[in-house]
């Protein structure tokens, strides 16, 4: 514990507060950019994004070697991955747009073609006599023991650029995401805005290479934003929200990992995302399944309270034991089943609100307003005060329960 605490407080040497700084910032800036990505419902997207990079890596080490080089220089790999996923982007949108594959079948050929092209690539390199190869297979699961101060900052400014340029096109990508067909009416470029989607992917997925590696960066654009799916319903906050959990997971991610050296980095930021998530998916206040099975039980609650309190009134015998305690318990009832003067007055009200629906559907004959009723919403929520004393003077004076249950 002591070893974590000092990590998370950045007190475990200057790598291990590089790499929770640099996780964090990425982990912030992949929830982000992935969020419209979800929302859209391309998830797999960003799985044939990632793999796509792969080729870029060797390509670029084989012209940097050719040239001159080491061919380990970290910008240039980047732009060589960035190049070869904006090709493997640019290919899935034309297969989708110019044939009759679906988008799936595209990203499947393209995900498959570029991979295996990227392995092969990196076979090949390992056999070179010039340049530096160990090291490049760490783009597959990442690497954070040779990360430097560069890293961090090209990290932190690509993700910064992709962060505001998400808020930028909120608005757009917005309503592209829950309905193109209005977005192309309204006059927007629906091709161009899924590109720009695409683009803060691909960029977010090439700056996290280094750190996470081009398998595990699909987990931190997806389970972020499905995380905050769970807290919110409305798009702008699940930006932020996701942005919020994806730098917690990467920031503590990171800290577990240096805490115990054994442990490999990305897998253990994308298993804190994944912890997040498990937390959303039981505890979340509004769709979680905790919230969701409290409704249940709260409207089962309802439901055998209504129908307990329309037997005292019909003076029928309570034989359900969940109704007969969910009564007792409301000081409806006695122990041995006999309504209490409050169960009286409450079933003759369940009943007299009963006749009064009957009345209002004859009266207004409005399947739209009196379709309403669910036998547990109250009628005073639909009809005004006035209505119901019209319906009260069509069904006469009220009479009390009388009689045991």
């Amino acid at each position: 514990m002591s070893a974590l605490l000092d990590a998370l407080l950045l007190r475990a040497g200057y790598n291990a507060a590089l790499v929770a700084v640099g996780a964090g910032l990425l982990g912030f800036a992949a929830g982000a950019a992935g969020t419209f990505l979800f929302l859209r419902k391309r998830a797999l997207v960003s799985d044939a994004v990632a793999h796509a990079t792969l080729p870029g890596v060797g390509i670029a080490f084989i012209l940097m070697v050719a040239l001159g080089g080491d061919g380990r220089s970290l910008i240039g790999l980047l732009a060589g991955s960035a190049a070869s996923a904006a090709l493997g982007l640019l290919l899935i949108e034309w297969i989708a747009r110019r044939t009759r594959l679906a988008e799936d079948a595209a990203i499947g050929a393209v995900l498959g073609t570029f991979f295996g092209l990227g392995i092969v690539l990196l076979t090949v390199i390992q056999t070179m006599s010039a340049g530096r190869q160990a090291g490049l297979e760490s783009f597959l699961l990442g690497s954070t023991a040779g990360m430097l101060f560069q890293d961090a900052v090209v990290i932190a400014v690509g993700g910064t650029l992709a962060v505001v340029a998400t808020w930028l096109l909120r608005r757009p990508m917005t309503l592209v995401a829950f309905d193109a067909e209005y977005a192309a009416a309204m006059g927007f470029d629906v091709r161009r805005i899924d590109l720009a989607m695409m683009g803060l992917v691909m960029a977010v997925t090439v700056i996290g290479l280094k750190l996470v590696g081009l398998i595990l960066i699909v987990a931190m654009l997806i389970i972020p934003p499905v995380t905050a799916r769970f807290w919110t319903e409305r798009s702008g906050r699940v930006i932020w929200i996701a942005g919020a959990i994806g730098g917690v997971s990467g920031y503590v991610g990171a800290a577990l990992s240096a805490s115990a050296p054994a442990m490999p980095t990305g897998p253990i930021i994308v298993l804190s995302a994944a912890a997040l998530f498990v937390l959303s998916l039981l505890l979340a206040p509004g769709r979680g399944v905790a919230a969701a099975i409290l409704r249940h039980r709260r409207f089962q609650a309802r439901v055998h309270r209504r129908q307990g309190l329309l037997a005292l009134a019909r003076q029928e015998p309570i034989r359900e034991p969940y109704t007969l305690r969910l009564l007792a318990r409301e000081g409806l009832i006695r122990p041995d089943g006999v309504p209490t003067e409050a169960g009286r007055a409450q079933a003759a009200k369940v009943a007299r609100d009963e006749r009064r629906w009957d009345i209002a559907r004859e009266v207004h004959q409005d399947a739209g307003l009196t379709g309403r009723y669910d036998g547990l919403t109250p009628i005073d929520r639909v009809f005004t005060a006035d209505e119901i004393a019209d319906f009260d003077r069509r069904l006469g004076p009220p009479a009390l329960v009388e009689g045991t249950a």
